[in-house]
């Protein structure tokens, strides 16, 4: 199974910004297409954005768009979630996660069953 450390998180005030990244061991991410999902308390885990295996298609969701900026440097073997203008509502535990290999397309991207290997979670906190 694939493996993922998710790292970047903290906390942040109201506006801020953070960059979360996702460094893929034992195996090479430029097979699969990456997803950022978070979950907050008591609330279901959500797909916020997906990149394709190129890096050439991004799809984001609606309350981060203009915001958050997902991207891939496939020689570090790492997919980057750039967040900006960060609201007290994103605070989250963001995971990364993987489509299985071969799967080069974000299709059904907000589905977290389309994906089948995740990280452990990095925690993002928006409060002032």
């Amino acid at each position: 199974q694939l493996q993922f450390v998710e790292s970047g998180g903290g906390l942040v005030q109201p506006g801020g910004s953070l960059r979360l990244s996702c460094v893929a061991s034992g195996f090479t991410l430029d097979d699969s297409a990456i997803g950022w999902f978070r979950q907050a308390p008591g609330k279901e885990r959500e797909g916020v954005s997906c990149i394709s295996a190129s890096g050439f298609s991004t799809n984001y969701a609606d309350s981060v768009k203009g915001r958050f900026t997902i991207f891939r440097v496939n020689a570090k073997n790492t997919v980057y979630l750039q967040m900006s203008s960060l609201k007290p509502e994103d605070t989250a535990i963001y995971y990364c996660a993987a489509k299985p290999m071969g799967f080069h397309t974000c299709g059904n991207w907000e589905s977290p069953s389309a994906f089948d290997s995740w990280g452990q979670g990095t925690q993002v906190t928006v409060s002032s």
